[in-house]
């Protein structure tokens, strides 16, 4: 589970403007996972189809996602990090944000890291509504805060310029509603480290827009911002550094744009 920094117990030096402030430290972080039913597709006869898809259901395979990364992110920063499907993109966010453990390994993060998925839990019998409620009082915000922040997250996720949907039920949304919505309630808040996994691939050019405009405000208020993305588009836009995974390991780390222009390169090859 990600570790927080806390400050040492003697006066510490008066912060320069020039000084980087770390937010999140990742030293040397392996992460392993245990996937269900990895037993592979049932062969033979009936039967022994039968017999053998009980026994790939019960089988179990470990999935080292994450090997030995390290790097240390400072405030003001938006991290893209990019890399194929399955490289340990999704999985290094739910380290950092303590969801998942490291096997081997440490990551100290400043505060409580606040993770922003697709799938991100709202309760989908609850009406949009009653969901941005429960989710501002799930980030820590008093009912004030939310009330006077009410209309700006409907109006920020734009889903009710098509009809009241907000007073519908979320599981009657489409998913790119659900991750608009969630990202408003995510980025009502000031935080200092947001990690996005996915949630600006699912609107139009106007709410894009608008999330970039919200990432450099939370990046103004000296936040951390991570950003998952297979679009190498927004990561050029949004981000200013970005981190290139393959195989759970790190290839490059540096400007968005150098990082973004030698993985387009490389998998342009194949």
């Amino acid at each position: 589970m990600a570790d927080t920094l806390t400050a040492p117990t003697e006066t510490a030096p008066t912060t320069t403007p020039t000084e980087r402030v770390p937010t999140v430290i990742v030293d040397d972080a392996h992460v392993t996972y245990t996937v269900q039913g990895a037993g592979g597709k049932p062969q033979g006869p009936p039967l022994a189809r039968i017999l053998n898809r009980r026994k790939a259901r019960a089988a179990t395979r470990k999935v080292h996602a994450v090997k030995g990364v390290s790097f240390v992110a400072y405030k003001g920063e938006a991290i893209g990090l990019i890399g194929t499907n399955g490289s340990g993109k999704s999985t290094l966010l739910k380290a950092i944000a303590g969801l998942l453990p490291t096997n081997k390994g440490h990551i100290y993060t400043q505060g409580q890291p606040s993770l922003l998925g697709v799938n991100a839990a709202l309760m989908g019998d609850l009406t949009g509504e009653r969901n941005v409620i429960l989710g501002g009082l799930a980030m820590g915000m008093t009912r004030e805060e939310i009330h006077a922040r009410y209309q700006d997250i409907v109006d920020f996720s734009g889903i009710n310029e098509k009809g009241d949907f907000i007073s519908l039920p979320m599981r009657t949304y489409s998913s790119g509603m659900g991750a608009r919505l969630r990202f408003a309630i995510a980025a009502a808040k000031s935080h200092e480290v947001l990690l996005i996994d996915e949630a600006l691939a699912t609107g139009d050019a106007k709410f894009r827009r608008r999330s970039q405009e919200r990432i450099n405000e939370l990046r103004a208020e000296a936040g951390t911002v991570f950003l998952v993305s297979h679009s190498n588009g927004t990561i050029r836009e949004t981000c200013d550094r970005a981190i290139w995974l393959e195989a759970g390991t790190i290839l490059m780390d540096g400007p968005a744009n150098e990082v973004v222009d030698a993985y387009e390169a490389h998998t342009n090859k194949k």
